[in-house]
């Protein structure tokens, strides 16, 4: 999954001086972690896992799940912290004081990782921290999560205004839920690509005006991979009590891996 991610993300370029300017220290930051053994690559992500698992404990310890090693193994796994998503229980909710908790435990934990297996690049590591707290995190999920509220508060002058086929078969059913459902859809992805844009330029200011790295970060259709906890927690918004929505939100805790190995494997 890591590798198909990092395909996505574009490269670096070596650019030439402006002429009368005077040339910039271009000390490139890059995610091609192909310098990496694939012990090296199973250290930061297993460090970043750490993280996470470490975020997640405390999120159940606060909602009353046990840590105690022998009662989660005489539990049924279904009722385990991490898969238990009933609405009405003591499920955890993931929104977004969580989703970022588990963010940043995923990212220190990841450059924990990255600094313990590739010390010469800890600078870059240091740096691709903040990018990924700011740029992929806090940025996307505050407008995904302003997004979500926002089409709940008109979803169901939204949903009424959708055209409906005037017929009781179970082909129209499924049609009109479905017609239903796209203003939903399309409030996702509209918050979702404000996000990663917002996210984007944020990291390529931090990159170029205070880093002062000259950095190629365009966006591409593969740069929505890393954000799965960004549609996972649109959906849980906009879906709240239902199954759906809540269990889209397991899949976040495996989602936030990601920043956490891109922090520990960003190099020079």
């Amino acid at each position: 999954m890591i590798d198909k991610i990092k395909s996505g993300i574009s490269t670096v370029h070596n650019l030439p001086p402006v002429a009368g300017s005077k040339p910039k220290n271009l000390n490139f930051t890059h995610f091609d972690d192909n310098n990496l053994s694939h012990g090296e690559k199973a250290i930061i992500l297993g460090s970043a896992a750490v993280g996470v698992l470490s975020a997640v404990a405390v999120l159940a310890k606060m909602k009353g799940f046990s840590l105690n090693p022998a009662r989660i193994l005489k539990t049924n796994w279904k009722d385990w912290a991490l898969f238990k998503y009933k609405h009405g229980t003591n499920a955890i909710i993931y929104e977004e004081p969580e989703i970022i908790g588990v963010a940043s435990a995923s990212v220190l934990g990841g450059f924990v990782g990255g600094s313990i297996v590739d010390k010469r690049n800890i600078k870059a590591k240091k740096r691709e921290v903040v990018n990924q707290i700011l740029g992929n995190v806090l940025v996307p999920v505050a407008c995904v999560g302003f997004g979500s509220r926002m089409f709940n508060k008109y979803a169901e002058t939204l949903q009424k205004a959708m055209p409906q086929i005037a017929k009781n078969t179970k082909p129209a059913k499924i049609i009109n839920a479905c017609l239903q459902n796209i203003p939903n859809a399309v409030s996702t992805l509209a918050s979702l690509s404000v996000g990663i844009f917002a996210g984007n330029r944020v990291s390529n200011f931090l990159n170029e005006k205070i880093y002062h790295k000259e950095i190629d970060r365009d966006i591409r259709a593969t740069d929505f991979a890393p954000h799965v906890d960004d549609v996972c927690m649109a959906a849980s918004l906009t879906n709240k009590g239902s199954s759906f929505g809540d269990m889209l939100a397991r899949v976040i805790p495996l989602a936030l891996l990601v920043p956490g190995y891109e922090a520990g494997s960003a190099q020079e």
